[in-house]
């Protein structure tokens, strides 16, 4: 694999608490790759959402390196002296999380062009039509002008993806983006999520969906206790599983 081809590695990646007593995240290595559709499973606690919100420094790592297009943003400096500024890269990182965090005083519209006209300065004009043709895309173009608390929470969810893609990132994060839903709701989101794979978007996703799992994941990561303990493709982990902790995992979810 061209190193070109490597979107983020993440090194030796540690997370402590209470000194050494909680470890988080102990000492996780892997390669994120453009077009990665790489989807971590585990039981809870098992440091799955701790390694994604350190994907983009929400979490600060105790140790190890996270290189995002060739630089390490766990670095208080970048390649050129000067001081990282951690915003820009997080503008190129999308990020969704369980809650929707949608401005419940705005409407489905501001929502969407606040990032885009604040922080990339793209003209009013501009980031309405990119936010009407982007909630088109999720079937929710009628509901530009409601607010939130008029949307059901799979609606919302929707409007948080086409939200985060409104800033053009080159990855997708998302933590366990159906876990607050009604189950109902869970296929409406999962199914935009398969389309953004299927457009070749690079994703990493934190799930109890071993469906989605197993057929959109181009990669699966198998985290428990703070460790990656297994990876590979869905063929792979859920059919011919090594670790007896994983295959202990898959037994009570499948």
């Amino acid at each position: 694999m061209a190193t070109s081809d490597k979107l983020i590695q993440v090194k030796d990646l540690k997370k402590y608490y209470n000194g050494d007593a909680i470890k988080a995240l102990d000492g996780v290595s892997v390669d994120i790759n453009k077009g990665d559709v790489m989807v971590i499973i585990g039981p809870s606690g098992s440091g799955k959402s701790t390694f994604l919100r350190s994907l983009n420094l929400l979490e600060t790592p105790t140790s190890g390196s996270i290189i995002f297009e060739g630089t390490d943003i766990t670095q208080k400096k970048g390649p050129d002296g000067k001081k990282l500024n951690i915003d820009l890269h997080r503008e190129k990182m999308g990020m969704v999380f369980q809650h929707f965090n949608l401005f419940p005083h705005k409407t489905i519209l501001q929502n969407m062009t606040l990032a885009p006209v604040k922080v990339k300065g793209m003209s009013q004009e501009e980031a309405d039509k990119k936010a009407m043709e982007l909630l088109g895309r999720v079937g929710l173009a009628d509901r530009a002008n409601a607010y939130p608390i008029q949307l059901s929470g799979g609606q919302k969810q929707r409007v948080a993806i086409v939200r985060a893609l409104a800033m053009e990132p080159d990855v997708m994060l998302f933590d366990e983006p159906t876990s607050a839903l009604d189950p109902e709701m869970v296929g409406e989101v999962l199914d935009v999520m398969k389309k953004l794979a299927q457009e070749g978007m690079t994703m990493v996703v934190v799930t109890h969906e071993m469906g989605f799992a197993r057929e959109v994941g181009s990669r699966i990561l198998f985290m428990a206790d703070g460790k990656l303990l297994e990876e590979g493709t869905p063929d792979a982990v859920f059919n011919h599983p090594q670790n007896p902790r994983l295959q202990d995992f898959l037994s009570k979810v499948l």
